[in-house]
């Protein structure tokens, strides 16, 4: 059994008791401990986590061709031990998938999750002036230990309607994942007229929209990623790619 917990914000600690699997970002490990020699050893997934080959295979490509394409190792646990896990000093969130729960995330804010969690990648149709295309990827919670490691820069916010039944408006380029009892694709806004063309713009012209009907989680950034348009005739902040 698997135990996350993060360390000083910027580290997640997994306890193991027993033998284990854990599936992390490649390249994430950055100490460990045990009694006696060494339990654990690393593995790269060269398809990725899902249980056959057929699907592995299936999921690989599609991660290609939507930019979801994330590096991914096996940590395979053989006996009591502490592994840290850490990504270029970011923030890092744990959270536990109830079963049935989905969550969507982009793939650079994946750390690391246990193998209670269904990993796949998903078309979601609405992020086409977002950084990231048309698809996510998701976590789906299987069953008691579903352990999810979110990376995120900067302290997270964290925005919910479940209970309040309010609506939810976010900058896509600002949301880290969202998660709920199934996919909860957002909406998408615009705001676009003759002035977003000439660059006199508010700089906030789409945006991700959850309502009422759409009962969901949002754990936001306090930093925008570099959008995949540039709808601005003057090449201002909205859509800008640095080169």
């Amino acid at each position: 059994m698997l135990t996350f917990e993060v360390v000083n914000e910027l580290a997640l600690r997994v306890t193991c008791r027993g033998n284990d699997v854990l599936i992390a970002k490649a390249g994430s490990f950055i100490c460990g401990e045990n009694n006696g020699y060494k339990n654990y050893k690393f593995e790269k997934l060269l398809l990725g986590p899902q249980g056959n080959v057929g699907q592995a295979l299936l999921g690989s490509l599609l991660r290609r061709v939507t930019g979801e394409n994330l590096p991914l190792m096996k940590v395979m646990l053989n006996g009591d031990s502490v592994t840290y896990y850490a990504n270029h000093a970011q923030h890092v969130i744990v959270y536990q998938l109830q079963p049935g729960e989905v969550l969507s995330i982009e793939s650079e804010n994946i750390l690391a999750f246990t193998s209670d969690c269904n990993y796949d990648v998903r078309f979601i149709g609405c992020g086409v002036i977002s950084q990231k295309g048309l698809a996510t990827s998701t976590l789906t919670g299987t069953g008691p230990n579903s352990y999810v490691a979110i990376l995120v820069d900067g302290n997270p916010l964290v925005l919910s309607n479940v209970q309040t039944g309010s609506t939810l408006t976010v900058d896509p380029d600002a949301v880290v994942c969202w998660m709920g009892n199934g996919p909860c694709d957002p909406n998408i806004k615009t705001d676009i007229n003759w002035k977003t063309f000439i660059g006199q713009t508010s700089g906030e012209s789409y945006s991700f929209e959850w309502n009422a009907a759409q009962p969901v989680s949002v754990i936001i950034q306090p930093t925008e990623r570099a959008s995949g348009i540039n709808l601005g005739m003057d090449g201002g902040r909205l859509g800008h790619r640095p080169n």
